[in-house]
């Protein structure tokens, strides 16, 4: 272009220079981004994300709460049935398996002959019938039937072995 000449419009002015953009009512090469309609996806997302959390949490309390009852369960099988054996073994005359129910404490206090002799001249156990395990108190109730007929309650303490886990007969009153 000659010098002191004003450009044309639509001609660029230098080669190699991009042309100016397009007046108003031209289409743009891109989309533009399309506008939110409210904030209706923001609560969706919000509301999905909510639920995923309460089924978590609700799924993580649910298992906490099979868990307890499923222990509570455990302490009570285990605790009727290591005084279950424990009495059967008296009803069997069978001193050594009864002394082997015993907790560590009581096997401290009392040697296995001692609860042998103990045991022997105490009046014999002809029957019984177990009851509810309190898991609170770790106690049991029975019901014994002594020999000659005359019928009493006892209460077992119950006590976990540190070793296994299990339930052991830990004094009887």
């Amino acid at each position: 272009m000659p010098p002191g000449v004003p450009p044309v419009p639509g001609t660029p002015a230098d080669p190699g220079v991009p042309a100016p953009p397009a007046g108003p009512g031209v289409a743009p090469p891109f989309a533009a981004p399309p506008t939110e309609g409210g904030r209706s996806r923001l609560w969706l997302g919000l509301g999905v994300g909510a639920l995923a959390v309460l089924l978590c949490c609700g799924g993580g309390g649910a298992a906490v709460v099979g868990l307890a009852v499923s222990n509570v369960q455990a302490v009570e099988e285990q605790g009727r049935a290591v005084t279950d054996d424990y009495y059967q073994a008296l009803v069997e005359k069978d001193w050594s398996k009864a002394y082997d129910q015993l907790c560590d404490d009581a096997r401290r206090r009392e040697s296995r002959q001692e609860f042998e002799q103990r045991v022997a001249t105490e009046p014999q156990i002809s029957g019984y019938r177990v009851g509810e395990v309190d898991t609170q108190t770790l106690t049991v109730p029975v019901n014994v039937t002594l020999a000659g007929g005359k019928q009493e309650s006892q209460t077992v303490t119950l006590a976990p072995d540190q070793q296994t886990g299990g339930m052991e007969v830990c004094g009887v009153s």
